[in-house]
C-alpha cells in the first residue's frame, strides 16, 4: 500500500534566492523597476520554512489565503507583515486581526465593518471581481466607488485594489482595468499579477505582484 504524504514541500533560502532573482529579472522585462514593484511572498500551502527562507532573502511582505495557515505562521520574525488574501469570513476576523498588517480582499461593507470592530484604520484594499463568476470573490466594478466611500466612513485606510485576472487571454485587460479604476479613485496600490501573469500586470501599472510557486516551487 503506497503512502501519500500531507507534509507541505520544504523550502531552502538559495533555492527562494534563485527564483527571487528570476521574478525581479521577469518584472524588468516586462518594463517594471524590480525595486520599486512589491513582491508579496504567498505562502499558502507551505510550511514555516517558507516563511523562513522568505525573510532571509530580504522578503517582508507575506500573504496567506486562509485564517487557519496565517495564524500557524504568524507573526513570524520581526519585521514581517502579513497580507491576508482570502475570503473574509466575519467569524475569523477577531483571530486574524492581532496579525494581518493590511487586508487584501475586503469585497463588502460588512467585512470592512467587522475588520473596523477589531483592528480600527486598517489598511484594506478592495478587490474587484471581473469575471462575475459565481463563487468568485470580489466586488462588482461598478460597486467599488461605493464601496469605497464606505470603508473610509468606517475609519479604514483604503490604498488601494486588489484583483485575480480571469482565466485565458483577458489578464492584460483587466489588470488595465483596474489600473484605471485606481487611478479614478486616488488610491496607489494595485495588487495584480500572480505566478503565471505577472508580467500582464507589470505592464498595466501595478504596484505589487503576489507569488507563490514562482518562489517557493510547487505546491
Amino acid at each position: 500500500m503506497t503512502t501519500i504524504s500531507t507534509s507541505p514541500p520544504s523550502c531552502a533560502s538559495h533555492e527562494v534566492a534563485a527564483r527571487l532573482s528570476d521574478v525581479r529579472r521577469r518584472i524588468e522585462r516586462a518594463g517594471g523597476d524590480p525595486e520599486a514593484v512589491r513582491i508579496l511572498a504567498v505562502t499558502k500551502g507551505f510550511g514555516p520554512d517558507a516563511v523562513r527562507a522568505a525573510r532571509e532573502v530580504g522578503l517582508t511582505d507575506l500573504g496567506e489565503n486562509y485564517a487557519s495557515e496565517l495564524c500557524a505562521k504568524a507573526p513570524g520574525p520581526a519585521g514581517t507583515r502579513w497580507h491576508f488574501l482570502g475570503r473574509v469570513q466575519r467569524n475569523k476576523v477577531h483571530q486574524l486581526a492581532p496579525l494581518v498588517d493590511v487586508w487584501q480582499s475586503v469585497a463588502r461593507l460588512s467585512e470592512g465593518a467587522r475588520i473596523a470592530q477589531y483592528a480600527p484604520g486598517a489598511a484594506v484594499l478592495v478587490q474587484v471581481d471581473l469575471t462575475a463568476l459565481a463563487g468568485r470573490n470580489g466586488c462588482a466594478p461598478a460597486e467599488v466607488p461605493a464601496l469605497v466611500d464606505g470603508l473610509v466612513e468606517l475609519g479604514l485606510a483604503v490604498t488601494g485594489l486588489m484583483t485575480v485576472a480571469p482565466q485565458g487571454d483577458g489578464a492584460p485587460a483587466a489588470f488595465a482595468q483596474v489600473a484605471r479604476m485606481a487611478d479614478a479613485l486616488g488610491l496607489t496600490d494595485r495588487s495584480m499579477g500572480m505566478s503565471d501573469d505577472l508580467e500582464a500586470a507589470v505592464a498595466a501599472g501595478t504596484t505589487m505582484v503576489r507569488v507563490g510557486r514562482a518562489l517557493f516551487g510547487a505546491r
